[in-house]
């Protein structure tokens, strides 16, 4: 069994990748060749954004984001500890500083009302809560915040955004796992003044390599983010307005996204219908507790992402999925707060414990819009004891 099966995919659609990649092999742009273009076209569309920015990966989109903004040191950038470590790495890459906020114990996604608190702390003090002072020039600015759409499921973007306007930041979506999500009627990526996706290839709409895209109804961000993505450039390359980096997208990848992008729709339809059968299944299984979806809002099931009773519970059941040949995998087992990168920062275990706890409980099952009920079954199966 896969845990994400991009072979079966691939057959359904390979001859479509082919005759997509053989045409940019004949006219021969490898950057930035008219599938860039036709790419952000059609994505746009479908989010409902008036502007899209293909670009180089997932982890480049989040700091063309931050780099339209300005950001830099002394600036307070509030995110969540439980998260892929690209999400603040960015913030520390431009001399600002990660913020951690703790999550919703459901949801997994940054808390408004812990968010509440941190931002009001930093606006008041200069100081984030639990942070050590040590080594500090100056005090911390609060200036935006980045949710992260956590296995699929968008941030509570419509309380996030209160804050944010109640203290003048900006909000960036971290959808990598989230395209094709929506929450109150929006399509993800379009839930913040930027929106920001993962092309990697385990994702909901994913190339052969890295990739990634920006998403915003502004067009002041686009233009500096399209500056920034071709080191700075101004009206040529050879005219440098700004800092910038080399964030293209490769125009290979953007056909193999096209081609997939075709099936996309129904892909979703299917990752809905195996977590619909997932949920069904796992319900009645003691000491697990499946994941919820709040109201109003579509999951993009990236993962699907289950609860033990304690460390040991998932240890056990990870080891008798392993012993039944099923792949499992835990995201995220060391929260950013506890990780060797942020320790200048002072974070110490217990400052925030909804992460912590989560850390030591979740655990990943197989998703993907291929899985059919046999296996699902095989599962459940595997899990009840």
């Amino acid at each position: 069994m896969k845990f994400v099966d991009l072979h079966a995919q691939q057959q359904r659609i390979r001859s479509n990748i082919e005759e997509r990649i053989g045409k940019v092999l004949d006219h021969g742009q490898y950057v930035m060749g008219p599938e860039i273009g036709d790419l952000e076209e059609k994505l746009a569309d479908f989010t409902g954004t008036r502007y899209a920015l293909a670009c180089s990966s997932g982890t480049d989109a989040l700091l063309m984001a931050l780099m339209a903004y300005g950001v830099g040191p002394g600036d307070a950038i509030f995110t969540t500890p439980f998260t892929f470590v690209a999400t603040a790495e960015v913030v520390a890459l431009l001399g600002a500083t990660p913020v951690f906020v703790d999550i919703d114990p459901v949801t997994f996604n940054l808390n408004p009302e812990r968010l509440q608190e941190a931002v009001h702390s930093v606006a008041e003090e200069g100081l984030a809560p639990f942070c050590d002072e040590t080594g500090r020039e100056g005090k911390l600015t609060p200036r935006g915040i980045i949710g992260v759409d956590l296995f699929g499921i968008p941030a509570d973007y419509d309380r996030i955004g209160a804050v944010a306007k109640s203290y003048g930041l900006f909000v960036v979506e971290d959808a990598a796992q989230s395209f094709g999500a929506v929450q109150n009627g929006k399509m993800a990526c379009n839930l913040a003044h930027i929106g920001c996706t993962s092309f990697f290839p385990s994702k909901p709409l994913a190339g052969y390599g890295d990739g990634g895209m920006c998403f915003t109804q502004d067009e002041e961000l686009f233009e500096t983010m399209r500056s920034v993505r071709i080191h700075g450039m101004g009206a040529h390359q050879y005219e440098n307005i700004r800092i910038g980096i080399n964030g293209r997208l490769d125009t290979i990848q953007a056909a193999v996204l096209l081609a997939k992008f075709e099936i996309f729709p129904n892909e979703m339809n299917q990752r809905q219908e195996a977590a619909d059968r997932y949920h069904a299944l796992l319900a009645d299984i003691p000491g697990l507790v499946p994941p919820t979806v709040p109201a109003g809002t579509v999951s993009a099931w990236a993962q699907y992402s289950v609860l033990a009773g304690n460390e040991a519970d998932r240890r056990k059941r990870r080891e008798r999925l392993q012993h039944a040949d099923i792949p499992t995998a835990v995201y995220y087992p060391m929260p950013l707060h506890l990780q060797s990168a942020f320790r200048k920062l002072g974070y110490r275990k217990g400052h925030f414990p909804v992460s912590e706890d989560a850390a030591e409980r979740i655990f990943s099952l197989p998703m993907h819009p291929y899985l059919d009920e046999e296996q699902q079954r095989s599962i459940a199966e595997a899990l009840r004891f």
